[in-house]
């Protein structure tokens, strides 16, 4: 059986990668002449610690889970990555102290345990350039090298046995049995 996967950014090669095993032949078509070149070329590379997300939602469950499979598979593929924190910082007015601890319950909530609370002297400690009163610090956020995520995931796709076919726009489509 043929599978085709449209698009060759990080979701695209992911999805081609879990793929892989299912399909005798599978191709990815990018239209445009090189990989990443959409939204994966344009976003924050930020790994999400889950801490924004509503308790029991498909958001957090799927952000917690891809969160962990990220690490693990950056680690195991010497990608660049870095568990680096984040700060959700306050100027300690009374509306900005109730949303962080909505945030904090939201994490909580979501079993992300580690998120710290950081008074002034923390803040300055950690970011010397940040005036702010107090701040919560989520240490499970991190940043990822997209480009070495994606090369990573196009090697091991065509390594077994998938196939890349750049300059290729899909306009119409079928599914059949």
């Amino acid at each position: 059986m043929t599978c085709v996967v449209i698009g060759a950014g990080v979701i695209g090669l992911s999805v081609a990668k879990s793929l892989l095993p299912l399909f005798k032949n599978l191709y990815v078509l990018e239209k445009e002449d090189s990989i990443g070149t959409g939204t994966s070329s344009r976003n924050s590379e930020v790994i999400h610690a889950g801490i924004y997300y509503p308790k029991n939602s498909l958001k957090a469950e799927l952000c917690l889970r891809g969160r962990n499979l990220l690490y693990k598979y950056c680690s195991e593929n010497g990608i660049p990555h870095r568990r680096c924190g984040k700060l959700v910082v306050s100027n300690g007015s009374p509306i900005e102290m109730a949303k962080l601890r909505e945030i904090e319950q939201m994490a909580v909530g979501n079993d992300v345990n580690d998120v710290v609370w950081l008074n002034k002297d923390d803040i300055k400690y950690l970011e010397p350039q940040i005036e702010a009163n107090s701040a919560l610090l989520s240490p499970s956020t991190g940043i990822v090298d997209s480009h070495a995520l994606m090369y990573t995931l196009l090697a091991e796709m065509e390594s077994n046995g998938g196939t890349l076919s750049l300059k290729t726009e899909v306009i119409n489509g079928r599914i059949e049995e």
